[in-house]
Formats: C-alpha cells, structure tokens, sequence
C-alpha cells in the first residue's frame, strides 16, 4: 500500500505540473483556434534562461524565476507580434507548422549555447523528505506542487474577476461577437502567448529544480498534450483535471507495468492508452465543448 500511495502522490505532483503547462495549450487554442506546439520549448528555454540568470547574475534561484517570467513575456510578445500576427488570417495548418518551426529554433538555441548535458541548479532550500503519515516526500516536490497551485488560482481569478480576463473569455467564446463590439483581437491574441509563456517557464523551472535541464526538456510538450485533448482543447477546468488524471496514470503506470514486464519507460505510454480509450467514448474530452452543424 505504501508503494500505491507513493506513486499517487508523485502522480498527483507531476500532474500539477502537467496542469499548469496545458493551461497555456488551452488559452493560445481558445483566443486563436491554433494549438502551439512549440509550448514544450518555451518550457525549456525558460528553465535554461533562469538557470543562466542565477549563475551570470550571482541571483537566488527565486529572483532569478520572478525576471525569467519577465523575459518570458517579451519573447511571447516578440513571437506573436513579429510572427504570428501576420498571420492570423492564414490557413491554420501553416500557423501549426510555423509554431513547429518556432519550437525547433529554441531546440537548437538551446543544443547551441548549452548542449547536451543535463545542467543542475544550485541547491536552494534543504531538500529532506516530509513524512505525511503514510508516505515521504521530498520537499522540493512538496515546494513545486504549492507553486503551481498558486499558478493555477493566481489565474483562475484573473479570468473570472478582471477585465482583461473577461474580454479574453469574451473573445474565446465568440471572435465575431467580440470584434463587433471593440475587442481588438491582436491584444487578446498576444495576452494569451504571454500567459503560455509564463506558465510553461514556471513548468521548466520546476522541473528543471526537480530533475536537472537537458533538452529533453521540450518533450513535456508531447507529455501534456493528452491532458490537453483529455480535458478538452477549450475547457481550462477539464485540463487542469485532466493534467492530474495523466499524471497519476503515468506514475502507476510506470511503477506497475515496470514491476510485470521488467521494463522502463512505459508510464509515458499508459496516458496515451487511456486517452484513446476515453476519445472513443467521448470525442470531445472530458469537459470539452460537442460542437453541433446545423444544415
């Protein structure tokens, strides 16, 4: 029983991560109707960029997380004005494709400027494991899980009680209804990257404090997206459930299937086994809107 409730614990932790990263999946779909498949790499150079402030500015690792968001931004900014907004009223294979194209440039930046190796943080806090009673965790895991909780409401409150946060829900629910009444789309299409890019930096940086940076990294893009087709692409409730759901099913999956067959590596295959198996039942995902035609 220990080792279950050790498993789910860790399920539950990297499902929080999952959570947070799919969040900007969710926003950039709902404000655009495009998915970013370059999400995984901003992930990853927003580790490494916290990770090169902390040893070029002699900065703590907290400092130097608050100004990685900060450049974050700007990149997103960058990104969506210099890039993405001539092309909004492309085809939306071609904006996929230059979301690709995007992610394979912060891939070999990163392969560039730090290679290979698996990078580490300097330690911060005393990482000595926490017992809950029925199992031990340590609590560095105990630190991210907090954090990304305060991700998730710092934003959940932003979309429900701000302006801002309204006019995006506006604009997501209808982009015609929105631009007839004064949204500027631009703007909302812009605040969403720059939120993508502040949650999937903060994923990085708490994965890259748990498990060291490689570039590896950016396959968290990969990992999340069954949360993201879980949950449902326009659903954030159902993502950020769904985010925890893949993340239990990997660590049991992980754990149990490695103790039957005697091999590594399946956890990261049992998400995938169960989304399919629930998309035959519900296409939509769990909380996703069932679009009806009318003829």
């Amino acid at each position: 029983m220990d080792y279950f409730w050790g498993l789910l614990i860790n399920g539950v932790l990297v499902g929080s991560i999952y959570s947070m990263v799919a969040l900007g999946f969710v926003l950039i779909y709902k404000a655009s109707k495009v998915l970013n498949f370059a999400q995984g790499e901003l992930l990853m150079i927003g580790a490494y960029i916290c990770l090169e402030l902390v040893y070029q500015l002699q900065i703590g690792v907290l400092g130097a997380f608050l100004l990685t968001l900060v450049l974050m931004s700007v990149m997103a900014i960058l990104i969506e004005r210099l890039v993405l907004r001539r092309m909004m009223n492309a085809p939306v294979m071609s904006v996929v494709m230059v979301t690709i194209g995007i992610g394979i440039i912060l891939r070999s930046i990163v392969l560039l400027v730090w290679g290979p190796i698996t990078l580490h943080f300097p330690a911060w806090i005393r990482d000595v494991p926490v017992d809950l009673g029925f199992v031990r965790v340590s609590v560095i895991y105990i630190y991210s899980f907090v954090t990304c909780l305060v991700f998730m409401a710092g934003f959940g409150l932003f979309f429900r009680y701000t302006r801002t946060g309204l006019v995006m829900r506006a604009a997501a629910s209808s982009q015609v209804a929105a631009r007839s009444v004064g949204v500027p789309l631009h703007r909302v299409f812009a605040l969403a990257w720059v939120v993508a890019a502040i949650v999937s930096a903060a994923g990085g940086v708490i994965t890259g404090n748990i498990a060291g940076l490689t570039p590896e990294l950016s396959a968290y893009g990969v990992r999340v997206f069954p949360a993201v087709i879980l949950g449902g692409l326009d659903s954030i409730v159902g993502t950020t459930i769904a985010g925890v759901i893949i993340g239990v099913i990997e660590e049991l999956g992980g754990g149990y299937l490695r103790d039957w067959t005697g091999l590594s590596g399946l956890g990261t295959v049992a998400p995938f086994i169960v989304l399919i198996i629930i998309l035959w039942i519900r296409p939509q995902g769990l909380m996703g809107t069932k679009e009806v035609e009318r003829l």
